[in-house]
């Protein structure tokens, strides 16, 4: 059941999964360090991830820096637009994320300006949630870490605030790595920065986190995916931005336009997937459309995956339609082309818009360089040179500023046997610390005093604990041999002969450990070992040799009744 977060927050830094950062210094608000279990689980976490998308999907992992210099973020706007409004207490200092301090005053507060949103806390006689004081009107705070790059003044840089950058500006070497081909998916899987105002929600609001995010480059025409026939019957529950929750099938959804293309939906679906398979309860999941005032100017549409915690329904992951954007801003911002070819059936006459130098111009200005200044100028996209004062161009390594006045864009007839186009994208982002933590609160389970995490063997940190009855007569030497056996077979398991079995299978079920294996005396005699399921606490014999398989069969959830045919 869902849970006070502090009491999952409690359990969590007591046994290893969660610790405050830097709590020796008083620590410090939006940031965590993972313990030995926590650090399992966001990896067993991440690796399904990987291979629903690099091992399945067939998209390509590319690892790029987090810290970028101040023009891509120029490009991708977010130094212009990447901020959100605070208020901060007149009495004790305190500052508050203001359109937090409205939630179920309006449906989206996030959408509100400046004024608007000070005019809802005055009329709503909104104070500090601490004191009780009053609050200054709203203002703008840009949310990424800025820093430089090099000695003295240094190049202005940021800490990314996402990790889609990254892919988005290596498009032509994704592209070319794919052979050409759309559509073509790139996944990054990595650490963000985001300078939150007041992150007070555990692992849902921090300031450093990490990212699964997917970028699929498709022809604006063909927004489909191969494998949607095979899932377009599938029934999600959804939430559109128009109308009632409603369950329906993607296929239907696609029709109705609900949802607004055949990729999109199929990677709802994928979504949908991955949640159930690291041990979401699907009860207390929704998809929920952007709303119209919330969804952004260029997106097309955009889902959520909502998970109902101990927080409320909590954002854990946004799949959207982000159309050209975000490659065009590039293109428009670098000069760079990154298009991909669309190759006709048969040669077309068409009419299309191209950069032609002015020679009359050129030659004065460039002198001998002229020709090589053109013949770079002929090559750049349309986008990246409307409306700018000049441009910039390479000639023998050496960039060159060129003006508006040695280039126009004219309209030029010519017989091809292809276009470029800008693609456009389908982006499913994953929160990791936030599905780690939903992942704990629907696992965790209370009866009297006694909790247990009905974690997915898929996840568990621990797959399996060994216990000897005693720690001597030779026992102990059994249990370690066979937790020996269970590692080299890449299944992590913990070796335990302290206290009573009852207490050690009490510990393991606290931490989600799916089943424990005890060595009695009667194993001497039979070679044979008792295995404990962990949610039904039964308990099966099973030959010592035939643990590792009995302890994979178990984990991948059909319980003891497969294992009892290893016998």
């Amino acid at each position: 059941m869902s849970m006070d977060p502090q009491e999952l927050l409690s359990l969590c830094k007591r046994r290893g999964f969660l610790w405050p950062a830097y709590d020796i210094y008083g620590g410090l608000a939006g940031l965590y360090d993972y313990g030995p279990l926590g650090a399992a689980l966001k990896k067993n976490i991440e690796e399904h991830w990987r291979a629903l998308y690099v091992l399945g999907e067939g998209f390509h992992e590319i690892s790029c820096p987090i810290v970028a210099p101040e023009a891509v973020f120029k490009a991708s706007g977010h130094t212009d637009a990447f901020s959100d409004m605070y208020v901060e207490c007149t009495k004790c200092g305190e500052t508050f994320r203001a359109d937090h301090l409205v939630t179920g005053l309006h449906e989206a507060p996030a959408s509100l300006d400046e004024k608007q949103l000070g005019r809802l806390l005055k009329e709503n006689k909104v104070k500090c949630p601490s004191c009780g004081g009053e609050l200054t009107d709203p203002k703008r705070f840009n949310l990424m870490f800025r820093t430089s790059v090099g000695a003295g003044k240094g190049k202005v840089a940021y800490l990314r605030p996402e990790t889609a950058q990254g892919m988005f500006v290596n498009f032509s070497q994704v592209y070319r790595f794919g052979r050409e081909k759309l559509p073509v998916g790139a996944v990054q899987i990595g650490r963000a920065f985001r300078n939150e105002i007041s992150p007070r929600q555990g692992l849902i609001r921090l300031r450093e986190f990490s990212q699964m995010e997917a970028e699929l480059f498709l022809h604006p025409d063909h927004k489909s995916w191969p494998r949607y026939k095979d899932v377009k019957g599938q029934v999600l529950e959804l939430v559109p931005n128009k109308g009632k929750p409603v369950k329906m099938t993607l296929e239907d959804a696609v029709k109705a336009k609900t949802i607004a293309n055949e990729a999109l939906a199929y990677f709802i679906w994928l979504t949908y997937k991955f949640a159930i398979d690291v041990g979401l309860d699907a009860s207390k999941l929704r998809f929920r459309q952007h709303l119209e005032k919330e969804m952004a100017h260029y997106a097309a549409d955009c889902w959520d995956l909502e998970a109902d915690i101990g927080y409320g329904w909590t954002e854990l992951v946004g799949i959207a339609d982000r159309g050209s954007y975000d490659v065009q801003a590039h293109i428009s911002h670098s000069g760079a082309d990154l298009t991909a070819f669309e190759r006709f059936d048969e040669p077309k006459e068409v009419e299309q818009q191209v950069v032609r130098p002015n020679f009359g111009a050129l030659g004065p200005l460039f002198k001998g360089k002229a020709k090589q200044v053109a013949d770079g100028l002929s090559k750049l996209h349309v986008g990246s040179v409307a409306g700018k004062d000049g441009v910039t161009v390479e000639v023998d390594g050496e960039m060159c500023s060129v003006p508006s006045s040695c280039y126009e864009v004219v309209l030029k007839k010519e017989k091809v046997s292809g276009r470029k186009l800008v693609p456009h994208v389908i982006e499913p982002s994953y929160g990791v610390d936030r599905i780690l933590f939903s992942v704990l609160d629907h696992a965790y389970t209370q009866k009297d005093d006694y909790v247990t995490l009905r974690l997915k063997g898929l996840v568990a940190p621990i797959k399996a604990g060994v216990f000897p009855l005693m720690a001597r007569d030779g026992l102990d030497e059994i249990a370690g041999a066979i937790c020996n056996e269970l590692t080299k077979a890449g299944l992590a398991a913990y070796y335990d002969d302290s206290g009573s079995i009852g207490r050690r299978y009490a510990r393991m079920d606290e931490i989600g450990t799916p089943c424990c294996i005890t060595v009695d005396y009667e194993s001497k005699k039979d070679g044979k070992v008792t295995i404990r399921e962990r949610d039904t606490a039964k308990q099966l014999r099973v030959e010592i040799a035939k643990v590792p398989r009995a302890v994979e069969t178990l984990l991948s959830g059909g319980g003891l009744e497969p294992v009892s045919a290893l016998r």
